[in-house]
């Protein structure tokens, strides 16, 4: 029987590395563009921002010193009330000895892996082992990154064999990535829970375009925590355009409410961490 009692993390993602303000004038790049929006999301349920950050040009970077500015600008605006995920997303700049030393020298308190760039071939796993074991000894908290419902055989294959040093890792499902148009559906989650597949205690769901808010509500009535935000969606789920992603937040806190469920905060989501 699947448990659905305790509180649902909302993460919103609130700006990833592709946009622009072309797509949303209202995209948050800047670290006090940042933490104006972690403050504004937390008012609106969220308990966890995952940041990206841009070089001077606009273009993604991975770089301590920006994810520094940004994590220090959003715990000035909200203390500890928010957790600051950073990303590791190489898109297509970085290999994974650059990803793992950019978060060896940030030292964020949680950081998303996607599996497929940290182990494209069998030579890096013993590479991504040692580096979850450092993130373990950090206290930085890991969540996996999972594209394809196969990915979650893999995932589960280095747990059997003792490549990841918790009891329970952090995932994250993308629905609708590689979908015509990146059209996300409620659907689109039953392949990642199917039963043959590997079942992980914290899982988390984000989806492409305006069926967003349907994806993730059904996704926390199933079990899941939720990731919303322009990085993958700027539409409400009428199709209108969103003014900000606090309100992306907010219409997703509704719902969640209105199925009697409860919010998570970051107490919250920090003690569930601690049972990994």
């Amino acid at each position: 029987m699947i448990e659905i009692e305790r509180p649902i993390a909302i993460c919103v993602a609130p700006n990833g590395g592709k946009l622009t303000k072309a797509d949303h004038p209202s995209l948050p790049l800047g670290p006090n563009d940042l933490a104006r929006t972690a403050q504004e999301c937390l008012n609106a349920g969220a308990c966890l921002i995952h940041v990206h950050v841009r070089d001077q040009d606009g273009r993604h970077v991975l770089d301590a010193t920006a994810y520094r500015d940004v994590i220090d600008a959003i715990n000035r605006a909200v203390g500890d009330e928010m957790i600051v995920q950073v990303t590791s997303e190489s898109l297509g700049r970085y290999t994974p000895l650059e990803q793992i030393a950019v978060i060896k020298e940030t030292r964020p308190e949680a950081v998303s892996l996607a599996l497929r760039e940290f182990v494209p071939t069998e030579a890096h796993e013993t590479e991504f082992a040692s580096f979850l074991s450092w993130l373990q000894a950090e206290a930085i908290v890991p969540q996996i990154i999972l594209y394809d419902p196969d990915e979650t055989v893999r995932l589960g294959g280095y747990m059997r064999r003792g490549l990841i040093p918790w009891n329970q890792v952090p995932v994250l499902f993308v629905l609708g990535r590689y979908t015509a148009a990146q059209r996300s559906d409620p659907a689109d989650l039953l392949p990642f829970l199917d039963g043959s597949k590997p079942r992980f205690a914290h899982w988390s769901v984000c989806a492409f375009g305006a069926r967003e808010a349907a994806c993730v509500t059904a996704a926390a009535l199933l079990g899941g925590h939720v990731r919303v935000g322009f990085e993958n969606n700027r539409q409400l789920a009428d199709g209108a355009m969103a003014k900000s992603n606090a309100e992306l937040v907010a219409g997703v806190s509704r719902s969640l409410l209105g199925f009697g469920l409860a919010r998570a905060n970051a107490a919250d989501l920090r003690h569930a961490w601690q049972d990994l």
